[in-house]
């Protein structure tokens, strides 16, 4: 059966998932753990003197204390030491690939199921807000310092959370309609409800957080300009929202939507009619989401283009599971050569087949193509969703150093820029990655401010 007949099949509905995983409906994620589900997965834990999944966490939450905890029936008190590193639980526990991440290093998964860590972290969270229980940490007086932070998404909101809380007058510049940054216009809501983002910014709002949206820093305002206004230092977080492309032939063609801007202008309430065929392109999960967005949004006929092979997908495996559920199909080691149109428009997108072949220290090995193997795929859209990239314009007026990736150039160990009064992190600084390492990277940077203002030494005991 070749591509253009298997897309023809018509889709599947969801089945019916136990109340304890992820429905993959058209909606909202509805379930979670309930008490004695997360109890019982709990008790699970085997304690370890020397935690793996810690070790695996980008931000070294001290998973084994918290689920001992709940073990213990003391709910709050988990809570509590999650969010001691932890700025964003409610939402590192639902978009986190937690299988590359704590799950994957988990003793247990050596001979089975590794406990569920993201589920039982969103469990906690769930359980403050439906027994009404206070989820934020009361705020230092102000100690009449400013600090500046350029994009509102989890690095930039991290680090306003850890100013705020030491007395800093904050003050967020944002440069779209909306807050969140990419939570909000790159994560889908059946993923990451809209609620959980409103309810983080309404507490660093309570921390006397400001928030500017529509305001755009090496455009509007330069970095100068903020200094030249009484910011003492500050924090770049602009994220990675520069589409990566394909580079083939024909990509300029009416039809051709690339991933995140298509995530972002539906987010943003745009109703995107894409046609009825699509075919994404990536094994991402910027991919996956484009791929089950638009299924949302109408689109019948479905399709991933992946260049490597199924287990090399660096798309979650839930994530992936849940896709092909909703009827998406797959074809793995295929990629695109050129795009076909007539009138300026979209017609078909021309593939070839892969093969895999030398493989790097790491295990990646490079795909490469088949001679002789091209076919062809009839669509009214292709989402190019392979990666993406970070725009500097907050920069601009401003010598900082960038890496040759096109990223801030920063100290591994302060975030410090080739400017002593300017800091970065998460994508910024790493390229496209995961909240959890974002958080990170945040709250390092956000003692590297502190330390700065204050006048200490930003290496010392780090």
């Amino acid at each position: 059966m070749d591509i253009k007949e298997r897309m023809a099949i018509p889709r599947q509905q969801p089945r019916e998932l136990p109340a304890a995983e992820r429905i993959s409906n058209f909606d909202e994620v509805v379930f979670g753990f309930d008490d004695d589900t997360a109890r019982r997965e709990a008790e699970r834990c085997l304690q370890c003197k020397k935690p793996k999944c810690r070790e695996g966490c980008p931000i070294h939450n001290d998973i084994p204390g918290f689920i001992r905890l709940i073990r213990e029936g003391k709910i709050e008190e988990a809570y509590w030491l999650d969010r001691q590193t932890n700025t964003l639980p409610a939402v590192c526990s639902r978009v986190c690939p937690h299988e590359f991440q704590c799950e994957g290093y988990c003793i247990r998964g050596k001979k089975g199921d590794s406990v569920a860590i993201g589920m039982l972290e969103r469990y906690i969270v769930d359980w403050m807000v439906s027994h009404g229980k206070n989820i934020l940490q009361s705020c230092a007086l102000p100690n009449k310092h400013k600090v500046a932070i350029v994009g509102s998404g989890p690095a930039g909101m991290s680090v306003a959370y850890y100013l705020a809380k030491e007395g800093y007058a904050c003050t967020i510049f944002e440069s779209l309609p909306v807050t969140g940054g990419m939570l909000t216009v790159g994560i889908p809501p059946y993923r990451l409800p809209r609620s959980i983002i409103a309810a983080e910014f309404e507490a660093l709002r309570n921390c006397g957080v400001q928030v500017i949206s529509g305001v755009t820093i090496g455009k509007d305002k330069t970095l100068t300009d903020l200094k030249d206004e009484g910011y003492e230092a500050v924090f770049l977080g602009p994220g990675a929202h520069v589409s990566r492309k394909l580079g083939a032939e024909g990509e300029d063609l009416e039809g051709v939507v690339h991933g995140v801007d298509y995530l972002r202008r539906v987010n943003l309430g745009e109703n995107v009619d894409l046609g009825p065929n699509v075919v994404v392109v990536g094994g991402g999960n910027v991919a996956i989401d484009c791929a089950r967005t638009a299924l949302r949004y109408g689109s019948q006929n479905v399709f991933i283009l992946y260049r490597r092979g199924r287990d090399e997908m660096p798309a979650s495996k839930a994530e992936i599971h849940h896709l092909e559920e909703e009827g998406v199909r797959i074809e793995t080691l295929a990629a695109p050569v050129q795009v076909h149109g007539e009138n300026g428009r979209l017609k078909r997108i021309e593939c070839i087949r892969m093969q895999l072949g030398e493989c790097d220290a790491s295990g990646c090995c490079r795909p490469e193509p088949v001679e002789g193997s091209n076919f062809m795929i009839e669509a009214d859209a292709v989402i190019p969703a392979i990666s993406q990239d970070v725009d500097v314009t907050a920069g601009s007026g401003v010598e900082l150093a960038l890496s040759r990736w096109g990223t801030f150039e920063v100290d591994e160990t302060t975030l410090q820029t080739s400017e002593p009064w300017i800091f970065a992190a998460g994508d910024a600084v790493l390229g496209p990655q995961t909240v959890a390492k974002a958080v990170f990277q945040a709250k390092e940077a956000a003692e590297s401010i502190h330390r700065l203002i204050q006048g200490k030494d930003l290496k010392a005991d780090r």
